[in-house]
């Protein structure tokens, strides 16, 4: 059970997505990421601009294969700031 203050403190983290930077370092499109892991443009976008809530570990297992990169360099922990009161 978790207490006002935790949920305050839970909602403040924030998970950033660093997919772009990758795949420019690898010098990758959108569209030939998207065709050589058989995910859709649509949900690699939507990943990419960190408008998902969640990722399957072999969707992130697929895109490190394919980018020769770490799960971290993908997914960053990123507090957000807390707010004044809580």
């Amino acid at each position: 059970m978790y207490y006002k203050k935790d949920l305050a403190s839970i909602r403040a983290m924030e998970i950033r997505v660093n997919l772009d930077v990758e795949m420019a370092k690898n010098k990758i499109s959108l569209k030939e990421l998207s065709q050589r892991i058989g995910i859709s443009m649509t949900n690699l976008s939507l990943l990419k601009t960190g408008k998902v809530k969640g990722i399957r570990f072999n969707t992130l297992a697929a895109i490190c294969r394919e980018l020769d990169c770490q799960p971290g360099d993908i997914l960053e922990f990123a507090p957000a700031r807390a707010r004044e009161g809580d």
